[in-house]
C-alpha cells in the first residue's frame, strides 16, 4: 500500500491526509474507527488482511432504506420495543479473525448488546437496545469494518440459500490447469524428439508457468491465508506445511524454467493443490450432509396446546398454522410469533435476548416466539408460522453453553500441532541427507514429506465421528445439543434421576379423592381453571382426571412456586393447591404423592396419586447400576420409598422432600467430591439442576417442556433405551481413538515410502486427500456399525 493511502480503508488519501498516530487516514470517518479499534483493544483488526480494511469505496446513503419502518420490521426477528435480534449472512466471514471482530460489537457500539457468529452457515445474529442504535448503523458498522452484510427485501431467506462458491471455483480452475499442463508435459515425460517439440518447448513451459501462476495466486490462496494466520498467532496448524510445500514446488520450478535447467515440477504443482482441493470438497459435501441429516433434532417431540371449537388439544409445533388459537399455560414457551388474546402476560425474553426482566404485556400486543410465560395461562393467535429450527437454535445458543473443557477438540489441537513440529523437522533433516547422498532426490523427499504427513486426516476424526452419532441419535429421538455432550456423557460417573414425570408416566397415573366431603362441581371447575395454567405433571394428570369443564373467567392472580404447589384467586375464591406444607398442613401426615386443596381457608382434601413407574424402569436401573452410581432426587415425600426399594438396585441413593433450589445444592456437592454428574428430569421443576450437571437430560412427553438449561432431550418413549444411548457415546470416543491409531499408522507408512524416496509429490498429493477420506469412511461405517442394534 502507498504510504499516502488510507490505514484504515486503503483509498487514495489525496493532497491532504488525516495524519493521527503517525498514519494517514483519508477522511475523519476511518480516523474514527481507527480510534474506536485501538481503544477497544481491537487493532489487531489491521493485520486480518494483507490489504487492511474492506471498506468500499462508499457507503453513504447506501442503507437509507433502513430507516423505512416496514423494512425494518421484515428484516427482525424480534423486537419489543426496547430489545431488537437481526440476523445477516455475511459471505466475506471465513476465519476466526472474522469471528473474532463480529462477536465484539458491543466494544465498537454500544447499543449491541450481544453478536454471535454461526459459522459454517456464515451468519451473524445481532441482539442491540433500540433506544442506543438502529439496524442502519449496525450496519453501516459491519460495513465499513469490511463484513457487507447481503440483504434481500425480495427473499427472506436468501440469506440462507445463498451459496458460498468460492470452493467450487477453486477446483474448477485448478483441474483446468493441472489437466492442460499434463498434456503440455507429455513432451517432457517421454523425452521425444523432433524438430517442432524442440523449437515450442519453452512456449509450452512459459505456458505451464502461466498456468500454475491463478492456481498457486488464487486456488491455493486459502492455504497461505491459513498458514500465515496461524504463525502469526504463534500457532503450527495443518496448513504450514503444505503451504510450504506448494511454495518450495512453485519457485523451485520457476527457477528451472527461467534458468532453462529443466522443465519444472508444475505438473505435480497443480495436481497436489488439485488433489487437496478435491479432499476439502469431498469433506465439505460430507459435512453438510451430516450437518443437514442432523436436522432431525429440529423435530424433537415439543408441543402445544391448541383451543379448537373450545377444546384443548396437543398437538406438534410443526403443525401450527395462522390463525390457530393456542393456550400457553405458566413456564411454557410460545413457540410462534402472536397476538394475545387474553390472560395476563408477563413474558420472559431471556432465551433470545439474555435479560430475565419480564415484559408485560396487554391484550392485542404481539408477542414473539421464544419468550416464556411466566405469570399463568394466557391465549394468543398465531400471526406467523416459525420453523421448529428456531427453537432448535435457542437451545443451542451459547449464552447457555457450559463451561466444560472439551478435552477432545483440545487433544486432536495439541496432537495436531506437535504433529506440524515433527513434521517440519522430519523434511528439514531428510533434505540434509538426501542432498549429501544424492542431491537430485532432496527436492522430491522434502517436498512428499510436507505432503504425505499431513494431519488432516487426524484433525477430521472427531467432527465426523461425533456429527453422524448426532446425526444417528437425533433419528431415534435422543437429541443432543452439541457435540460436547457425547464426549461429557462418556465421563459420567453418578445419575441423578428426578421422580415425578421422569421415571413416572403421567398418562397412566391412579388418581383418587381423600376428603370429609365429596368435592361440589363448582369447586372442581374452580380447581380444574387453576390448574390449566400450570404444566407440572401432576397438574396435568389432575387437570385431565377432573371431568368438569373450567370457567371461562381466568385467574385474578396466580402464582406457581416451583416444586411447592399453586395460588390463586378466581371468582371470590381463595384456592391453594400443592404439598401439604404449602398448604399449612403436617407433611408427616401425608405420605403418598399428592395435590392437597385448600379453598378459602378451608381444607377440602387430597388428590391421592398412584404413580406407575416408566415400562422398562427396573431393567434400566439394574443396567445402569452395573457402571453408575444411581440417586432418585425428589421433590415429593417418601411415601413410596419403600415400594422403589424392593424394584429399584440396592445400591440406589434416595432423597425425597428436594426443593429446586436444593437438587441444585445435591449436584454441586457431588461435583465438589470429583463426581461427573448427569441429571435427568422433566425440564421444569429441574431447570436449575439440569443446568448444574455435567449433563443435563430433560424427559419430553407430550407437553412443552423445552429448556435450554438441559443438554440433551430425551423422547419419554425410549426411555427404555437410555443405557444404550449412553452406551454408544462411550464407544464412540473409543471409536476415534481407533480413528487415531489408524491416521497415525498411516502416516508412519507413507512417511517410510517418502524418506526412502519412493513417493514422488504428485502421488502423495493424490494419497492425502484419499487418507481424510479413508478416515471419513472408517469413522462413519464404525459409528453407523455400532448402532445398527438401537
Amino acid at each position: 500500500m502507498s504510504k499516502t493511502n488510507c490505514f484504515h480503508c486503503g483509498l487514495d488519501c489525496g493532497n491532504k491526509p488525516i495524519v493521527f498516530d503517525n498514519k494517514n487516514f483519508c477522511c475523519n470517518g476511518c480516523k474514527t474507527v481507527y480510534e474506536i479499534l485501538n481503544a477497544s483493544e481491537l487493532s489487531c483488526y489491521y493485520d486480518f488482511e494483507a490489504t487492511p480494511g474492506t471498506i468500499p469505496s462508499e457507503i453513504k446513503g447506501k442503507y437509507n432504506y433502513l430507516e423505512n419502518e416496514e423494512i425494518v420490521e421484515k428484516l427482525l426477528e424480534f423486537n419489543d420495543g426496547e430489545t431488537s435480534v437481526v440476523e445477516f449472512y455475511i459471505p466475506s466471514i471465513h476465519c476466526s479473525s472474522c469471528i473474532w471482530v463480529l462477536e465484539n460489537l458491543s466494544k465498537l457500539n454500544d447499543g449491541v448488546t450481544t453478536s454471535m457468529v454461526n459459522f459454517p452457515k456464515k451468519i451473524l445474529r445481532v441482539t442491540f437496545k433500540n433506544k442506543r442504535t438502529t439496524i442502519k448503523q449496525i450496519v453501516e458498522l459491519i460495513t465499513s469494518i469490511g463484513y457487507e452484510p447481503y440483504i434481500s427485501l425480495e427473499d427472506a431467506d436468501s440469506k440462507s440459500k445463498k451459496v458460498d462458491k468460492t470452493l467450487i471455483y477453486e477446483v474448477s480452475i485448478a483441474a483446468f490447469c493441472f489437466g492442460n499442463i499434463m498434456l503440455l508435459s507429455f513432451p517432457e515425460y517421454f523425452q521425444v524428439d523432433g524438430f517442432w517439440l524442440e523449437k515450442y518447448k519453452y512456449l509450452f513451459r512459459y505456458l505451464m508457468f502461466t498456468m500454475s501462476v491463478p492456481v498457486v495466486l488464487y486456488s491455493a490462496k486459502s492455504y497461505f491465508i491459513s498458514a500465515y494466520k496461524g504463525i502469526k498467532h504463534q500457532v503450527l496448524n495443518i496448513d504450514v506445511p503444505i503451504a510450504i510445500g506448494i511454495t518450495v514446488l512453485f519457485v523451485r520450478s520457476s527457477i528451472e524454467i527461467f534458468l532453462d535447467i529443466g522443465s519444472g515440477f508444475f505438473d505435480s504443482l497443480t495436481g497436489l493443490v488439485f488433489f487437496l482441493l478435491l479432499g476439502k470438497f469431498f469433506q465439505q459435501k460430507t459435512y453438510n450432509f451430516l450437518s443437514f441429516e442432523r436436522d432431525y433434532k429440529s423435530y424433537f417431540p415439543i408441543a402445544v396446546t391448541k383451543i379448537i371449537e373450545g377444546l384443548e388439544k396437543s398437538i406438534p409445533v410443526k403443525d401450527i398454522e395462522k390463525g390457530d388459537r393456542l393456550l400457553i399455560r405458566n413456564e411454557e414457551l410460545i413457540p410462534v410469533d402472536g397476538i394475545l388474546i387474553n390472560g395476563t402476560a408477563e413474558i420472559d425474553y431471556s432465551f433470545v435476548t439474555g435479560e430475565s426482566v419480564p415484559v408485560t404485556k396487554q391484550s392485542g400486543d404481539k408477542l414473539f416466539a421464544g419468550g416464556k410465560q411466566t405469570a399463568g395461562a394466557i391465549e394468543m393467535e398465531v400471526i406467523n408460522t416459525m420453523s421448529q429450527s428456531y427453537l432448535t437454535q435457542l437451545w443451542s445458543n451459547d449464552v447457555f453453553s457450559k463451561t466444560n473443557e472439551i478435552t477432545l477438540k483440545n487433544i486432536t489441537d495439541t496432537i495436531s500441532k506437535y504433529f506440524t513440529i515433527a513434521i517440519l523437522t522430519i523434511a528439514f533433516f531428510a533434505g540434509i541427507f538426501w542432498y549429501v547422498y544424492d542431491a537430485s532426490m532432496a527436492f522430491n523427499v522434502v517436498t512428499a514429506v510436507l505432503i504425505i504427513a499431513c494431519p488432516c486426516a487426524l484433525a477430521l476424526s472427531a467432527p465426523f465421528a461425533i456429527g453422524n452419532m448426532l446425526r444417528i441419535f437425533g433419528y431415534k429421538k435422543f437429541y443432543l445439543k452439541n457435540a460436547e455432550t457425547i464426549e461429557n456423557i462418556s465421563k459420567i460417573s453418578t445419575i441423578i434421576f428426578d421422580k415425578t414425570g421422569t421415571i413416572t408416566s403421567s398418562d397412566k397415573t391412579q388418581i383418587t379423592f381423600l376428603g370429609d366431603n365429596e368435592l361440589s362441581i363448582e369447586e372442581l371447575r374452580i380447581i380444574k381453571t387453576v390448574l390449566r395454567a400450570s404444566n407440572h405433571p401432576l397438574s396435568r394428570s389432575l387437570y385431565n382426571f377432573i371431568s368438569e369443564d373450567p370457567f371461562d373467567e381466568k385467574p385474578e392472580a396466580f402464582e406457581e412456586v416451583l416444586g411447592k404447589g399453586i395460588q390463586a384467586t378466581i371468582n371470590g375464591y381463595s384456592v391453594k393447591l400443592g404439598s401439604a406444607s404449602f398448604i399449612g398442613l403436617n407433611a408427616e401426615r401425608f405420605n403418598e404423592t399428592s395435590i392437597n386443596i385448600r379453598i378459602n381457608n378451608y381444607l377440602k382434601g387430597s388428590f391421592i396419586f398412584k404413580n406407575s413407574y416408566r415400562e422398562g424402569m427396573k431393567n434400566v436401573f439394574e443396567s445402569l447400576a452395573k457402571t453408575y452410581k444411581l440417586v432418585i432426587l425428589s421433590g415429593d415425600n417418601d411415601g413410596e420409598k419403600i415400594h422403589l426399594e424392593k424394584i429399584l438396585p440396592k445400591n440406589t441413593q434416595f432423597e425425597f422432600n428436594q426443593k429446586p433450589n436444593d437438587k441444585l445444592e445435591f449436584i454441586k456437592k457431588k461435583q465438589e467430591i470429583g463426581e461427573k454428574v448427569m441429571m435427568i428430569g422433566d425440564g421444569l421443576n429441574d431447570a436449575g439442576a439440569l443446568a448444574q450437571s455435567n449433563v443435563g437430560i430433560a424427559i419430553s412427553e407430550d407437553v412443552n417442556v423445552f429448556s435450554p438449561a438441559c443438554d440433551a432431550i430425551l423422547d419419554a418413549n425410549l426411555f427404555s433405551k437410555l443405557p444404550e444411548f449412553l452406551r454408544l457415546s462411550i464407544q464412540t470416543i473409543g471409536v476415534i481413538k481407533a480413528s487415531f491409531v489408524v491416521s497415525f499408522c498411516y502416516n508412519i507408512i507413507g512417511m517410510y515410502f517418502a524418506l526412502t524416496g519412493q513417493l514422488t509429490p504428485v502421488v502423495a498429493a493424490i494419497l492425502m486427500p484419499l487418507s481424510s477420506i479413508s478416515i471419513v469412511i472408517f469413522v462413519t461405517v464404525l459409528t453407523n456399525w455400532i448402532t445398527k442394534k438401537l
